[in-house]
């Protein structure tokens, strides 16, 4: 098949980062299908800052177009971003031939271009859901304006109605979407995944990572790679290792990455007392260079702000921690929650109480016999349930299924 992505955000693999349109991509490409990437230039080294083109970077077709986006942007200024690549896009989604169409929100907005691209060549659409958008946005207070609001959830309705089909990457999102009156059977549960090849590596590469922080043999290394936005709640885990300090000293926490909070983070940690002292925070890494760091850590952590919309999130950092085969600690409720508890694969910490919550991860990341029992779990849920190559059988057979039949592979060229 041709298929063609309508992706804001694709980062490639030399980038921090969610790698998983790259993944996809790579991965569909070497089952025989053509793809193509419409994106845009904000991930993308300086030379990719102005109006690109067709480019090839490390194997895949890309459709650039330079539209600069972070999340250290105010609100207004990124939903200004998401309009203007909605609008730049759909130029592109006039003049890519495909069998099939894929796009991926957030933000909402892609489906604009993605829904021309159905219409004008009238060709099938596949729409991911990777968050449930405009619901966090609401519930976090960022999206307020009546107007906006509305204009928003009716963006979502038509774009899950346009499509023929929807997938969603967790159980919570899909029900969203089912919420929304689309069958179910037009919705499947796919999952970000982990890529065992890229993760599962040997303990002893993450030497270089214990030897640069200063840590000795053995001393427990907490690990939290991610965004440093509002819904993270990095606050919170910095309380947690400030009770660290006084009930188990030796547990040293790593925070790696950026985002508009990174500032205000990096500021309370340092009035906490923790900062430097039994936390360190480094900028972002690629995707390629976090594998050590994982390698070198007990656990890996992953928080979100104590909302009941955010337990349907399905972080990319939860997968990546169990292709390393590392536990993984959470603060929230929802599916992973649940897959924790019922594989032992990590621990479920108290929202509500940071002094509770670094008690019990104190004791899980002190108990050997523990400890090994959840590695194997995540080792075990990395390959068994959340492999990458399993998501892009499910994605392969829906886009398979939205064309009708199979078509002999059709190569891509410029003059498409």
């Amino acid at each position: 098949m041709r298929v063609v992505f309508f992706d804001q955000h694709f980062i490639p693999t030399r980038t921090h980062g969610s790698s998983r349109t790259y993944q996809l991509a790579k991965r569909l490409m070497a089952r025989g299908h053509e793809v193509r990437i419409v994106t845009s230039s904000a991930h993308f080294p300086p030379e990719y800052q102005t109006e690109s083109g067709p480019t090839l970077i490390e194997g895949i077709p890309l459709i650039v177009l330079n539209v600069p986006y972070g999340n250290e942007m105010p609100f207004g200024q990124r939903i200004k971003a998401f309009l203007k690549f909605a609008l730049l896009a759909c130029r592109e989604a006039t003049r890519q031939k495909a069998d099939v169409f894929f796009a991926g929100s957030p933000p909402l907005t892609i489906a604009v271009p993605a829904i021309v691209a159905k219409l004008w060549q009238r060709k099938p659409l596949v729409f991911e859901v990777r968050d449930l958008w405009p619901e966090l946005p609401i519930a976090v207070g960022a999206l307020r304006n009546p107007i906006a609001r509305w204009l928003a959830l009716t963006l979502e309705w038509v774009a899950y109605h346009a499509s023929d089909h929807v997938m969603a990457l967790s159980p919570g999102m899909a029900e969203g979407v089912i919420r929304r009156g689309i069958p179910p059977e037009r919705v499947t549960v796919t999952y970000n995944g982990g890529d065992l090849d890229v993760f599962d590596v040997p303990a002893e590469c993450g030497q270089p990572v214990r030897d640069r922080l200063g840590l000795k043999d053995g001393q427990p290394l907490v690990v939290y790679a991610g965004t440093f936005g509002l819904v993270n709640n990095l606050s919170w885990l910095l309380e947690v290792a400030r009770t660290m300090l006084d009930i188990a000293p030796d547990v040293h926490f790593l925070l790696v990455g950026t985002g508009a909070e990174r500032p205000k983070i990096i500021e309370l940690a340092r009035q906490m007392g923790v900062l430097d002292r039994n936390l360190t925070i480094w900028e972002p890494l690629s995707k390629l260079d976090m594998p050590p760091v994982l390698a070198a850590s007990t656990i890996s952590v992953s928080t979100v702000l104590p909302l009941k919309e955010l337990w349907h999130n399905s972080a990319n950092k939860f997968f990546d921690a169990l292709a390393a085969g590392k536990p993984q600690a959470i603060n929230h409720e929802g599916w992973q929650a649940d897959v924790l508890r019922e594989t032992g694969a990590g621990i479920v910490m108290p929202a509500d109480d940071t002094h509770q919550a670094a008690l019990d991860l104190a004791a899980f990341i002190h108990d050997p016999a523990r400890l090994e029992q959840a590695a194997i779990a995540a080792r075990k849920l990395a390959r068994e349930r959340y492999d990458r190559g399993m998501m892009v059988d499910k994605l392969e057979a829906v886009l398979i299924d939205v064309t009708g039949e199979r078509r002999p592979a059709l190569r891509i060229t410029s003059a498409d």
